[in-house]
């Protein structure tokens, strides 16, 4: 009945507080080899070129960046200076967005400007935006937009910013709002959310906290994620990464601004494209559903190739209904131990654990998931309002239960450390009569975001949201008897 714990450690409240000083040994994020003293110094030579462009607190910025440490850079620099930040969870939501809420400057993907500044022209918002370049792009395009519109360079921002004295603002506070993320919700109705550094401090609270504490995150780690930074979840697991010293990178999927219309790779090919990365072996994934289906999918398919499979799959099914899971085993040894590599590389050894969000996983594919895989397991269910996972199953979870359809989602355990919530419409004689509850979810605590109210395009002022404030996720779920949720989008 106490406060929920709302940050990592005592020394940390906001976003700023991830890069800790004592701890200097570099890491790589994404291609990048980088220790938290060079970090630091490319934020605050980045927040003060932004400063002497002109941005201040009341300055706001879109930021339609794909995931890199450009992005961590951009936003550690605005959050340096209290300068809130835009973003959008798909690339379609940029002309509501433009449109009804124009920011002060945009910070965009070279190879996304082209798009951008269509949209600029069509608006003929001319004077009132700011437009910063990351990366390469077409330099006709980029000549001809600087005539009408200022444009820079976002290398020439940090370099300014490097060579000038540094401009320091006052620091923010737990309470300050850091950003404020755009998506889409069940009916492709725009929304909004504002999170505020105790959001994402409380977020990554929670994230460390899916591990058990006889394994937890360590710089040794190396974690790869399929979810956007543009997303309040894919954000935390990013700051998870900042705040331990672990290695860090997004597969290719997580990319939203692309200079043209391309097909989205089968998530096999986006799994195996961690070999590409350049960093050290993956220890732990955070993936979406369809790569854990083809991930097991593929393991299988190759282990099958063995002649004794299936006598190996049996021993390893046994041991799961005797309660326990290993990769350690002769079995692993002979047959699966190869099918991994197939799948993951060399590094298929070091990986330590899996969490899935971001959908159902079907539950007649959890069995198959802790063979293939034998390693914990983790079913998350997230949402855009929430910073980190709402529930979540126990990474030592091998329970099996009697599937009554295809298509029943896996159970995605009890509500995580730092989140309450309550079903809302339960058909009260239904429970009586021996049913289990199913209802509306509604959340509340500290991971949980404020929510923007989008009327007719126009953002409403609303009072901050209260410990004692309910929202609703819109989506539905089931509490057992054993306490374990299981959750769906209607």
């Amino acid at each position: 009945m106490g406060r929920f714990t709302v940050r990592p450690a005592r020394e940390i409240m906001t976003l700023l507080d991830f890069i800790k000083p004592e701890s200097d040994a570099p890491r790589s994020l994404w291609s990048t080899k980088i220790s938290n003293s060079q970090l630091a110094e490319r934020v605050k030579a980045l927040g003060t070129g932004l400063s002497l462009a002109g941005l201040t607190r009341e300055s706001n910025v879109l930021i339609l960046l794909n995931d890199g440490i450009e992005f961590l850079i951009t936003e550690l620099a605005l959050a340096s200076h209290s300068v809130p930040s835009l973003t959008l969870s798909s690339p379609s939501l940029l002309a509501p967005v433009l449109e009804s809420h124009p920011p002060t400057a945009i910070i965009v993907e070279g190879g996304f400007l082209h798009h951008v500044l269509e949209l600029i022209y069509d608006l003929n918002e001319f004077s009132h935006h700011f437009v910063v370049v990351v990366g390469e792009t077409n330099e006709k395009v980029l000549a001809q937009a600087s005539t009408r519109i200022r444009l820079e360079r976002w290398t020439d921002i940090e370099a300014r910013g490097n060579a000038a004295s540094p401009i320091n603002s006052p620091a923010p506070g737990p309470d300050d709002v850091l950003t404020v993320s755009f998506y889409q919700d069940a009916n492709s109705q725009v929304q909004a959310v504002r999170l505020t550094h105790q959001n994402i401090t409380a977020g990554v609270t929670a994230i460390r906290a899916l591990l058990p504490a006889s394994a937890p995150f360590s710089a040794l780690d190396t974690i790869i994620s399929a979810h956007s930074l543009s997303t309040a979840f894919g954000r935390t697991i990013a700051y998870t990464a900042l705040y331990e010293g672990t290695s860090f990178a997004t597969l290719e999927s997580s990319k939203l601004f692309k200079s043209t219309t391309v097909e989205p790779s089968p998530a096999i090919v986006d799994v195996k494209s961690t070999r590409q990365l350049g960093l050290p072996p993956a220890t732990l994934l955070f993936l979406k559903p369809t790569h854990l289906e083809a991930v097991v999918n593929a393991i299988v398919s190759n282990a099958k190739k063995s002649f004794i499979f299936p006598l190996a799959w049996r021993h390893k099914f046994a041991g799961i209904l005797e309660g326990y899971i290993t990769k350690e085993s002769l079995w692993d040894r002979l047959v699966f131990d190869d099918a991994r590599s197939t799948v993951f590389g060399e590094g298929a050894p070091s990986i330590r654990g899996v969490i899935i969000s971001d959908g159902s996983v079907p539950a007649s594919l959890l069995t198959p998931a802790r063979i293939a895989l034998s390693v914990p397991l983790v079913i998350a269910h997230t949402h855009p309002l929430v910073s980190a996972p709402i529930l979540a199953s126990h990474p030592q979870d091998v329970q099996t239960f009697a599937i009554t359809s295809e298509k029943e989602p896996a159970h995605v355990g009890p509500p995580t450390i730092n989140i309450e919530v309550k079903l809302v419409g339960v058909d009260d004689g239904a429970v009586e009569k021996g049913e289990e509850p199913a209802g509306v979810l509604h959340v509340r605590g500290p991971i949980v975001g404020n929510v923007v109210t989008l009327a007719e395009g126009v953002e409403s002022e609303e009072a901050p949201k209260t410990e004692e404030s309910w929202v609703s996720t819109g989506n539905h779920a089931r509490v057992q008897t054993n306490g374990a949720f299981k959750a769906w989008t209607v």
